[in-house]
């Protein structure tokens, strides 16, 4: 059944985001993202002490694609 919608305001979408209106069979976003970090890194919670007297992170990436998400819709 056809959908009736009256006025729609977008403010931002992100990359990753999907904006429908109406009818719809199958909806599927996809992103991908590679990330390097270094010691001292994604830490969370409450007291954490960290000494890191020297942190290097090298990275090396010689592929252009790392994996394909071409068929995934």
């Amino acid at each position: 059944m056809p959908a009736k919608v009256g006025v729609v305001k977008v403010i931002t979408l992100s990359s990753s985001s999907i904006f429908n209106i109406g009818d719809v069979y199958n909806m599927s976003p996809q992103a991908w993202v590679k990330t390097f970090a270094g010691g001292g890194s994604f830490n969370t919670g409450t007291g954490i002490k960290i000494d890191i007297q020297r942190s290097n992170t090298y990275v090396n990436d010689s592929e252009v694609m790392d994996q394909s998400i071409l068929d995934n819709a």
